[in-house]
Order: structure tokens, then C-alpha cells, then sequence
């Protein structure tokens, strides 16, 4: 029994771990969060939207019969029926734990027009009527879920509808006839709308509001370097009072895919509800985004004399750097130098409170170019600097810019002798900040687009920095066409 309860404590910690890590691989790289105001302002564009498609909608003819003394037994007709005018108040959306939306419509308004007419033996008779429909109440759950390819999916479930009071005016000859049992026409009245309206609703949901959610996009180009994966992790997630939706928010190589070998960080999202949709984009966004860049080249470079600005007290030749190394000069007198470099690692952005900063390392290998046009390696450099970064918001993408501190120079390798790098170092600092940074900071200001339905734009944004994410909050607008 000792030997099982000394191991007892180290398998415990290693199923923790392992659990851990495992729940760790699953978190999203980017979460858009829709608050109360979000939700409200989508009931209200969603309420538009049923309006118009009710004004649509054919109401079905519908007939009976009627018995009046003295007139005996007859049959009318009710047809060419079509809604006038509609107003839906009271438009509610509000977030169903565990299964996605729930839409609530109040006090709302029809009103239908329409003809009708009466036979009663050889006698026919005809006129209009107009229906003033109060009251009515629309209540369906919208159950949200998740396509294996990432997409987003909505349908409705549960629907139910009511209306309070139906006023039928009938005019034309004896119109007065059936305004007598009135209470049994506007009974059908009520069946009929109520039985339409909720008809037209889950349609709607079908043919309109499921298309639109498919214009949220999966994948997104970015350069012709990078596209950004935006399928969903899961199906949106509804609590007591917004809706997350979790994205995975990898940048990726177009040319090849290599799998990213760190995780996602768990953010812990700020109670806010000032905006209507709040996005948290980690820093595995960004530093997925560094990798790729870093795999494909774009942060290489290299530097030649003629690179090198007119007054310089340093040019790359052979002869130039006879003070200092004089091995360098004998070995290879009057020739052409070039400086090739390359970032040692891909340089990650670090998120803490109010602060982003990368700490970049540089490898820079000197070469001689031989008269052969071979290029043969004389030394090698290893640069350090610190860099701060902003990132700001331009409409519907993150940008960013960096601002780079003094770079410092180690020489780490050396085939001519060790030398003194200062007069390289002011050369180098001279390249990075007049050539690589701006390059980088073009990248970055071109940025990276956020996950947006159609015709949805963004504004009134406020940024904040958290630890290990970015913390957008703005409002939105539905442009419509």
C-alpha cells in the first residue's frame, strides 16, 4: 500500500496536467461576445425585416354559412385578402441557456383588406372589408448550432402566436347581413393569421435568416502570404445575459498548412455591456499571424554597399573594415561585403494590462562576395531589441504599429578574428529603423479583417489591452441594400 500511496499524488497531478492542456487545445483564438444592447438592436433590424415580409405574404381565401331569420340559409365568401399595413412592437430578443435565442413581439399591429361576397339562392351579392388585427403576440425559440464545416446554423422551434382582438368592417350592399355574426367571421379571422403568421416566421428563418448567418465567413484572405480561420469551435453559446460565439482565429500559411505547436490562452472577458458586441482577440491571433510570416521569408533581409547611405563612417568592403579587422582585409582585399538577416525565432507579441512589447531576435551572417560570385561566410551576429507595439481599430479590421527601441549587437561567431561590432551596430540600426520597421509597419497597417456578417458595419470602438488579449467593444449598424 505505501508504494500505491506515494504514487497516488504524482498520477493525480499528472491526469490534472493532462486534462488541462487538453481543455487548453479547445479554447477559441477569438470571441465575439453580443451584449443585451446587441441583442435588442438585432430585434428591433429583425422586427423591419418581418414587417416587410408580412406586407409578402398571401392570406389564404376562406368561406362559411350563415342561417338569419328571415333570409333562411346562404354562403359567403371571403377572398383577394392581402395585409395593408403592419407594426410590430415590442421586439425582444433575449438570450435561452443551452439552446440559443428566444424572439418575443408585443402589441403589435395588422391591417388586412380584402373582397367578399354572399350568395343566398339566385341572389348574389358582393362588397369589401377591412380587418383591424390588434394585439398580436409572437413568441419562437431560435435554436443555434454549428456546421461540421464552422458555420453558424439557426433554426426555429416552438413557435406560437396570438391575437388579442380582430375588428371586421364590412361594406357594400347588405354588408349589414353579415356584420350580424360578425364574432364568427373574425374567429377565423384569428385561426387563420395566427396559423400564417407563424408559418411565415419559420420560413423566414429558413429562407432568409440561415442564408444571411452562412455570410459570416470561415476563412478570410489576408495577403497573398496569409488567410485567417474563423469557423466556429462550437455552437454559439447563450447565457442568463448575451450570446458568445467562440471563433478558433488561426492565422495560416495559403501556400502550406503547418500546425501551430502552442495553444490558445483561456481569457477571462470583462463584465462590460456599455457596446453592443464586444471582441476579445488573443494573442495567439497575433503570434499565429508572426509564424507564418516568419516561415515564409517575409521578415528576411539582407543589406549591400550600395544600400549603404553616402556618409557613412562604415561601408560594407573589405577595405572599409581594414581598421578594425585587419584579417578581413588580408584575406580578402577589395571586396564586397553583404549582410543577411533573419529573425532566430518568430517574434510573439506580449499582452499585459495596458501593454503589448515583442522582444525580437535577430541572426545576421556576413559574407564575402568572392570574385567566383560565391558568397563565402565570414561572421556571424546575433541583434536584440525591444519593441512596443499599438494596435488600433480602422472600420472592420485590427492594425497595428510597431515603435522600436536601440537595437544591441553581439558578435557570436567569427572566421577573420574578434572585432569591435559598434560601427556595424549604428549601420544596422540605421537599416532596421529607415527599412525593416516601416516594411513591417505597412504589413501592419493593412491588419487583419474581424468576423463579420454582411452588411455589418462597426463603429464607436473603444480599445482596451488585458492580459494575454485585446479587448474591442463597439456598436453596430446593419447597412441595409
Amino acid at each position: 500500500m505505501k508504494p500505491l500511496a506515494a504514487a497516488l499524488p504524482s498520477l493525480l497531478l499528472r491526469l490534472l496536467l493532462t486534462s488541462t492542456l487538453g481543455a487548453l487545445g479547445t479554447n477559441p483564438g477569438l470571441v465575439a461576445r453580443i451584449t443585451d444592447k446587441g441583442l435588442q438592436y438585432v430585434a428591433r433590424e429583425g422586427s423591419v425585416a418581418l414587417q416587410k415580409e408580412l406586407l409578402r405574404i398571401t392570406l389564404p381565401d376562406f368561406t362559411g354559412d350563415f342561417k338569419i331569420k328571415p333570409f333562411g340559409r346562404g354562403h359567403y365568401e371571403f377572398h383577394s385578402l392581402s395585409i395593408h399595413s403592419c407594426e410590430l412592437r415590442g421586439s425582444a430578443l433575449s438570450p435561452l441557456p443551452g439552446q440559443g435565442l428566444s424572439l418575443s413581439i408585443s402589441d403589435s399591429f395588422i391591417r388586412v383588406k380584402g373582397e367578399w361576397k354572399a350568395r343566398k339562392a339566385f341572389v348574389k351579392l358582393h362588397g369589401s372589408f377591412d380587418v383591424q388585427v390588434k394585439g398580436i403576440t409572437i413568441s419562437v425559440s431560435l435554436v443555434l448550432g454549428r456546421e461540421p464545416s464552422g458555420r453558424p446554423t439557426i433554426t426555429a422551434s416552438g413557435c406560437s402566436s396570438h391575437i388579442q382582438d380582430v375588428e371586421v368592417d364590412i361594406s357594400g350592399d347588405l354588408g349589414w347581413l353579415l356584420n350580424l355574426f360578425h364574432n364568427q367571421i373574425e374567429s377565423k379571422f384569428r385561426r387563420e393569421l395566427e396559423s400564417k403568421v407563424c408559418e411565415m416566421l419559420q420560413n423566414s428563418v429558413t429562407s432568409d435568416l440561415q442564408p444571411y448567418l452562412q455570410t459570416l465567413p470561415v476563412t478570410t484572405e489576408i495577403d497573398s502570404f496569409a488567410g485567417i480561420d474563423y469557423s466556429l469551435m462550437e455552437a454559439p453559446r447563450a447565457t442568463a445575459q448575451m450570446l458568445d460565439v467562440m471563433f478558433k482565429g488561426e492565422i495560416f500559411s495559403r501556400d502550406h498548412y503547418s500546425p501551430v505547436t502552442f495553444l490558445a490562452p483561456v481569457m477571462s472577458l470583462p463584465e462590460q455591456q456599455d457596446r453592443m458586441v464586444y471582441f476579445a482577440v488573443s494573442d495567439y491571433v497575433f503570434n499565429t499571424a508572426s509564424l507564418v510570416y516568419h516561415e515564409s521569408g517575409y521578415l528576411n533581409f539582407s543589406i549591400t554597399d550600395d544600400m549603404v547611405p553616402q556618409g557613412s563612417n562604415i561601408r560594407l568592403t573589405t577595405k572599409s573594415f581594414r581598421p578594425f579587422v585587419p584579417r578581413l582585409a588580408r584575406l580578402y582585399p577589395n571586396m564586397n561585403l553583404e549582410l543577411q538577416g533573419a529573425m532566430a525565432s518568430a517574434p510573439f507579441l506580449n499582452f499585459s494590462p495596458g501593454n503589448l512589447s515583442s522582444t525580437p531576435l535577430m541572426e545576421i551572417e556576413g559574407f564575402v562576395l568572392l570574385p567566383s560570385s560565391v558568397k563565402e561566410p565570414v561572421f556571424r551576429l546575433g541583434v536584440a531589441t525591444n519593441v512596443s507595439a499599438m494596435l488600433t481599430f480602422n472600420i472592420s479590421r485590427i492594425t497595428g504599429f510597431l515603435k522600436p527601441g536601440k537595437i544591441q549587437v553581439e558578435l557570436k561567431e567569427s572566421k577573420v578574428g574578434v572585432f569591435n561590432v559598434e560601427l556595424l551596430e549604428a549601420l544596422l540600426n540605421y537599416y532596421i529603423l529607415n527599412t525593416l520597421y516601416p516594411k513591417v509597419n505597412e504589413k501592419l497597417a493593412e491588419g487583419f479583417p474581424l468576423p463579420l456578417l454582411k452588411d455589418i458595419q462597426l463603429y464607436d470602438p473603444v480599445l482596451e489591452i488585458h492580459k494575454d488579449f485585446l479587448f474591442l467593444g463597439t456598436n453596430l449598424q446593419y447597412k441595409r441594400a
